[in-house]
């Protein structure tokens, strides 16, 4: 029975099973949207499609209602919006929400969902095999090769290959259950029900990837040749026979629910097709007809390639992967001939050899004539000596020993290879650019389910050359080629599992196939890991394939612009804009820089150029918004410096207004309550500081800020607390003893405060802001040797600062120091001539000194 080869099967699988994928060594976080400063470089193509589905994915969110899963796609963005993906796939999304519930970020539950998935799908597809196979080696042939295909690495390791592994189980539940509607239509009342099913899990499969509809036209094809039998001239003459009736009328049941699942799904995506950008299917955007025919022709035969022979496998085959056919020269079109040709003649061959009349158990099946359980019956020697069963069998009964037909149900080769064709090719129809432009050039984890058809084709065709073959030898030897095969495919799983243990392996493998996307992803991974020269030449390596990649430019821009190479940043930025103008994080990053070196008028135009962008056709809007939301911060902040509090708070109202649903406000409601409490308007600021720490209980600038209002409006022991809260918070952060350190000076408690002030220091010993304070709090608290101390530090990391070298002057002045104090006076006038302070402050000392009997400087 077929028990024990399931579980045989089974463990094949798991031993050829796919790995965890890039992310399962790092910890997956939210991502950086939040910040207000540059905004990080995002992972392209799979890497992104992990980080937009999951990551960044606000529907997975428990705060999120669960049904706004069924308005958005599969990445997150409203369906409606003319930036979708229009993936309508709220099933698999749903599953992704409960894998956050229950492990949240942890990428082991994500993949042993996918596995246990996949081995269902694996399970009921060998129980497929069997309905056509029967039991025996066959069938075990069939699920093996479906168990060790490579080309299923990349839907079970990539966690986003969920959609795919999910349509493909409810798709195989459908079928299962025509199958059993048609063996049960005529003889059983609950035949309906398994019509039912067949919708509803129909539904499901179309609600887990879009492809999962099509398996209503599988089910007919099903029904029409393997089931009936009947060939293509046939069709229609059947119309006219009463006994066909039931037939026709479950096609028409099929036909009616596929249609409306198709209308029902065009509505709620706003009858709108997606739109993707030249890069994603470059053909597509070609304005040549016949680029776009040959191209999109010859893809399919690519396709198969990779089914038959995937030794070259990558994780990514957009841009240039697979080169556009320009011309009828092209050599490649003879790939293309040969593969429709042979798809053709196969068709033709098998739609006229299953209607042959064959003989069954001693009577004439002509034409489609069934058995009792409606499958025709065989006349093939194969089923006698390969099922490992006889057509007939004995038992004693009564004392009388008598023969019973064994009555075969399997259908023919012919019936398998039409249905073998149909599910080879109808599930991939979608993907083939016929009826609307596909976001890819091909895309691995698409045939996921058209590999069934290979699978079943390929069984077919070698237990077709077992049976030809008349001498033991060679029937050893197609059964070996077989085994060999089998074992192959295996070990390329194996091989591509380690592909895909983490990023680094993952991209190195593709260099070969897209090298412009693969060197990119690779930059970023080796960011990642501080390899800075490598990545630098990584980004390089990618732009030398490609030049005029925006998502490439920018990002090594951001690492030159985070290695303080701030002008070739720039350059980089500039020309990221010039390949997309969209791209606000560039216009984001470049605002930041400028205004760091001063010239505020161009990162106030830049700010506002960058606010003005709309997110119409954008892939993905919020990602735009956030970075949109950051500019008018950053723009606000502007103001905010120059004294300009009234625009700075206009601006941070607008962000507000345009701020996305992922985007952590506290930072901007911190300093709306920071322009509110300068310009002396205290409740308005105390309202926004609240705001900003219950958007963010333990925000430390919240805490500092809302500290000193409160210690200005006289509720010290309040402000005193949420001062001790911002250390405990973080006892590393220097800003915060000094800050606590500040009001315990006004607060007159100068030994605790000179205690806050070291402290501040030692941690933030780097800091000019916080040495230089932490020296003049030492100083008011009379400790003026500590003080000395600190203001040399001061000195020492800004030389040039005139008020460092007059502060250090006068504490050595103080101190009894006067030789070097003058030098560091002096020192300081040198810089600022015109410095009252620091010239008072020198006569004093020369006073002092002539009274001493010192030589000073003047004389």
């Amino acid at each position: 029975m077929f028990g024990p080869l399931s579980w045989l099967w089974l463990t094949a699988f798991l031993l050829t099973g796919c790995d965890l994928d890039l992310d399962v060594r790092t910890p997956w976080r939210l991502g950086r949207a939040n910040k207000m400063g540059p905004i990080r470089s995002s992972r392209l193509t799979w890497a992104a499609e992990i980080s937009r589905a999951i990551k960044t994915n606000q529907d997975l969110l428990p705060e999120t209602p669960w049904t706004h899963i069924f308005y958005n796609d599969f990445w997150g963005t409203l369906l409606t919006h003319s930036g979708s993906h229009k993936s309508y796939r709220p099933l698999c999304t749903l599953s992704f929400r409960i894998n956050h519930a229950v492990g949240g970020m942890d990428p082991w539950g994500y993949h042993l969902v996918n596995v246990l998935l996949h081995a269902a799908v694996t399970g009921l597809f060998t129980n497929f095999s069997r309905i056509l196979f029967g039991d025996g080696y066959w069938t075990l042939i069939a699920g093996l090769l479906f168990a060790s295909h490579p080309i299923h690495t990349e839907a079970v390791a990539g966690i986003v290959g969920r959609a795919d592994i999910g349509a493909c189980l409810f798709f195989l539940l459908s079928l299962m259950c025509y199958v059993k509607h048609c063996s049960t239509r005529s003889s059983s009342a609950s035949t309906w029900g398994w019509i039912l099913g067949t919708g509803v899990c129909a539904g499901c499969s179309m609600l887990w990837k879009e492809q999962g509809v099509t398996v209503l036209a599988i089910s007919a094809v099903y029904d029409i040749f393997v089931f009936h039998r009947l060939k293509m001239h046939q069709i229609i003459p059947a119309l006219y026979k009463r006994k066909n009736l039931s037939l026709f009328f479950s096609i028409g049941l099929l036909t009616s629910w596929g249609t409306a699942l198709l209308g029902v799904r065009l509505y709620w995506m706003g009858n709108k097709p997606p739109s993707f950008s030249n890069s994603d299917n470059p053909a597509a955007d070609s304005d040549s007809f016949l680029t776009r025919t040959l191209t999109f022709l010859y893809l399919p035969t690519k396709n198969l390639w990779l089914l038959l022979c995937p030794d070259t496998l990558s994780f990514d085959w957009s841009m240039d992967a697979v080169p556009l056919l320009k011309a009828v020269s092209d050599w490649r079109n003879i790939h293309t001939v040969a593969f429709y040709a042979g798809l053709l003649l196969l068709a033709y061959f098998s739609l006229k050899g299953s209607g042959n009349e064959r003989e069954c158990n001693g009577r004439s099946v002509m034409n489609g004539k069934q058995n009792a359980n409606g499958h025709s019956c065989h006349s093939e020697v194969e089923y006698k000596t390969l099922e490992g069963k006889s057509s007939f069998a004995s038992k004693e009964e009564n004392g009388i020993k008598r023969h019973e037909i064994q009555k075969l149900q399997l259908p023919s080769t012919e019936n398998i290879v039409i249905l073998s064709l149909s599910l080879l090719i109808v599930p991939f129809v979608p993907a083939t650019n016929l009826f609307f432009y596909v976001g890819f050039v091909i895309a691995e984890r698409v045939l996921y389910v058209p590999s069934m058809g290979f699978c079943l084709l390929v069984t077919v065709g070698v237990r077709a050359l077992y049976v030809k073959a008349q001498k033991r030898f060679l029937k050893n030897l197609v059964f070996c080629s077989t085994a060999a095969l089998i074992v192959f495919y295996g070990l390329k799983t194996v091989v591509r599992n380690g592909d895909w243990q983490n990023e680094e392996m993952l991209y190195r493998s593709g260099i070969k196939v897209n090298p412009a996307k693969a060197w990119g992803n690779l930059g970023n991974v080796l960011k990642s890991q501080s390899k800075i020269s490598e990545a630098e030449s990584a980004y390089r390596n990618a732009l030398y394939y490609r030049s005029n990649m925006a998502d490439m430019l920018y990002n090594l821009g951001l690492l030159l612009q985070e290695n303080s190479r701030f002008s070739e940043a720039l350059h980089y930025y500039k020309l990221a804009i010039g390949s997309r103008p969209t791209l606000a994080s560039a216009y984001l990053n470049t605002g930041i820089i400028l205004m760091n070196q001063g010239k505020t008028e161009e990162a106030r135009k830049t700010f506002l150029k960058c606010s003005e962008i709309s997110d119409e056709n954008l892939k993905d809007p919020h990602a735009h918004k956030s970075s949109v939301t950051s500019c008018l911060y950053n723009l606000g902040k502007l103001f905010h410096e120059q004294g300009h509090y009234e625009d700075a708070l206009t601006v941070y109202k607008e962000a507000i207004q345009k701020m996305p649903r992922q985007f952590a406000p506290q930072s901007l409601y911190n300093m709306i309550g920071e322009a509110y409490m300068r310009m002396s308007r205290l409740p308005e600021a105390e309202h926004w500081y609240v705001e900003s720490l219950r958007s963010k209980s333990d925000h430390i600038p919240a805490h500092l800020t809302y500290g000193k209002l409160l210690a200005l409006t006289g509720r010290k022991s309040e402000a005193e607390k949420y001062f001790v809260k911002a250390i405990q918070l973080d006892p590393t952060k220097g800003n915060c003893y000094m800050h606590y350190g500040q009001f315990l000076l006004e607060e007159s408690r100068l030994i605790e405060a000179a205690e806050m002030a070291k402290k501040a220091a030692e941690l933030d010993n780097t800091e000019f802001d916080v040495v230089f304070n932490a020296a003049h709090m030492l100083r008011q608290a009379s400790l003026n040797e500590e003080a000395e101390k600190y203001y040399e530090m001061a000195a020492g990391l800004r030389p040039n600062y005139p008020a460092a070298l007059m502060n250090l002057g006068a504490i050595l002045h103080l101190n009894g120091k006067l030789k070097e104090a003058e030098e560091n006076y002096l020192l300081a006038l040198q810089l600022k001539p015109d410095d009252v302070i620091t010239q008072s402050n020198l006569r004093k000392l020369w006073n002092i000194m002539e009274k001493q009997g010192l030589k000073t400087a003047k004389t």
